[in-house]
């Protein structure tokens, strides 16, 4: 493949997915508007707040660190391309994928968070401070289960670490302990996300959007372009880990039939998100780090372990 297809491929993937996050993030919007008795903005008004912020000027404090302070958003859209491509590809040609793109593609979507640390951590600012050490707890806290959630797909499906090989074997969300980790994984997924009730990071009646409060312009753009795709993607990783592919063998019904199937599975995940956000209130970072902690990570654990016993047992079902 040469250097013009990959670039073009990388675009498509990565614009694809942005324009469909924003989509996504407008549904958001319109939904919570509606819980709210509001008329809420129109579904294209995440597009046009992106399209404003890249033509405003970009302000930055005295006491930034200027590096980090601009590097930061640029690296957290820049991973989140790259993941989009990885998935994108997995999905479409699930017989292309390379050898271990899913631990490539989890790694890349942990890059977001921990640019918004460092930009936030960069600004100087003791609110971006605050939140950037409630986003460092966060990560902490959500990333340990959502590993052993990955992990007990990665067994069931015969220790494969492709996505490919993954999304078309039998589903995890098949069993019992399939069960446990989807839901475990979903609830990863709002705290990856930023989601309510896991938005203490941003907390904008708090910390005045906190690890955003010195962002303005392009760089805050980024941001909220990064956060967009990973609106997108998320569901779509999770449905390949845990729920099947996209099935495109068979004549001409089966390939519809397929479409329509995964589509259905991917509007479910993005309902449960909306609402999610909209039946909780915000936790606090304590109370948050105790329900990954204390009660998901000993669930996840579990679910593992009962996938071992079903393995060695040749109990599917398990």
């Amino acid at each position: 493949m040469d250097t013009g297809w990959i670039l073009l491929t990388f675009l498509a993937a990565a614009a694809g997915s942005l324009v469909l996050g924003l989509l996504l993030r407008g549904v958001d919007r319109k939904v919570t508007a509606r819980v709210q008795w509001r008329v809420g903005p129109p579904l294209y008004q995440p597009l046009i707040d992106v399209i404003k912020l890249t033509g405003k000027e970009t302000l930055m404090p005295v006491t930034a660190r200027r590096t980090g302070f601009l590097l930061a958003p640029m690296l957290a859209l820049a991973a989140t391309g790259v993941a989009a491509v990885i998935l994108w590809r997995a999905l479409l040609q699930p017989e292309v994928t390379f050898m271990g793109d899913l631990i490539v593609v989890v790694y890349l979507l942990t890059i977001p968070a921990l640019m918004t640390i460092l930009g936030a951590s960069a600004s100087g600012n003791p609110h971006a401070a605050v939140g950037a050490a409630r986003e460092l707890k966060l990560l902490l806290s959500y990333e340990l289960p959502l590993f052993l959630v990955i992990l007990l797909a990665i067994a069931r499906a015969g220790w494969t670490f492709q996505l490919g090989v993954l999304a078309g074997h039998t589903p995890a969300l098949y069993s019992i302990s399939g069960v446990i980790a989807f839901v475990i994984a979903i609830l990863c997924m709002q705290a990856k996300l930023g989601q309510i009730p896991f938005d203490m990071a941003e907390a904008e009646c708090e910390l005045m959007s906190g690890v955003y409060v010195e962002y303005s312009g392009l760089p805050l753009g980024m941001f909220l372009m990064a956060r967009a795709m990973m609106l997108a993607l998320l569901p779509l990783l999770l449905v390949m880990v845990f729920w099947g592919g996209l099935t495109l063998s068979g004549n001409v019904l089966h390939k519809l039939l397929g479409v329509a199937a995964f589509l259905g599975k991917y509007l479910l995940l993005v309902v449960l998100v909306v609402l999610i956000r909209n039946t909780n209130p915000r936790l606090r970072i304590d109370q948050t780090l105790r329900l990954f902690w204390y009660r998901l990570t000993p669930a996840a654990a579990f679910a593992v372990a009962l996938t071992l016993v079903g393995i060695s047992r040749g109990l599917k079902w398990l």
